[in-house]
């Protein structure tokens, strides 16, 4: 039987993947991984061709921490008409699908704090202490939410931060 084997990627929908890669890199200090690239053809269509209208073109660039494959995955389509509904609005985290993105930090009053200056819009008003983590909360320029978390161990990975022993 083969098995699922690790997490591969979070993939991030924006509008402009250029400006994606600016905000995601100068902003929250990720590194770009892979440089936006354009896919279109055979492939991609065969790929998402019954998810996305035809003809399908995405533009995507990679941005994460290390050089593993816990990375985002930032995707344009290009094709895909939307309609025009002015600042985008952070998705409700209640709503089923991807609720949020979760980013680790070392220090997150100071990171905050920098985010802050950036001009990063805050969806909460301070930082929390909850389940051995402390964390706020932002959105993207694309209305895409990000949680802040600073691990309290950082011996142990973040979902082992409360409760039993490693």
């Amino acid at each position: 039987m083969s098995e699922i084997t690790g997490v591969a990627h979070t993939g991030v929908c924006v509008e402009d993947v250029d400006a994606a890669v600016r905000w995601y890199t100068e902003v929250l200090g990720l590194r770009l991984l892979s440089p936006p690239y354009r896919m279109a053809g055979n492939a991609i269509e065969r790929d998402m061709g019954e998810l996305v209208p035809s003809p399908v073109v995405v533009k995507a660039a990679i941005v994460g921490v290390g050089d593993d494959d816990h990375v985002l995955e930032l995707l344009e389509y290009p094709n895909v008409e939307r309609g025009d509904e002015g600042a985008p609005v952070p998705r409700p985290v209640v709503e089923p699908g991807l609720s949020h993105l979760g980013l680790t930090c070392d220090d997150i009053v100071a990171t905050r704090d920098r985010l802050r200056a950036a001009g990063v819009t805050f969806l909460t008003s301070d930082v929390a202490d909850v389940a051995g983590v402390r964390t706020t909360w932002l959105a993207d320029p694309w209305g895409n939410v990000v949680i802040l978390v600073e691990k309290r161990r950082p011996d142990r990975p973040y979902w082992r931060q409360h409760g039993s022993p490693p």
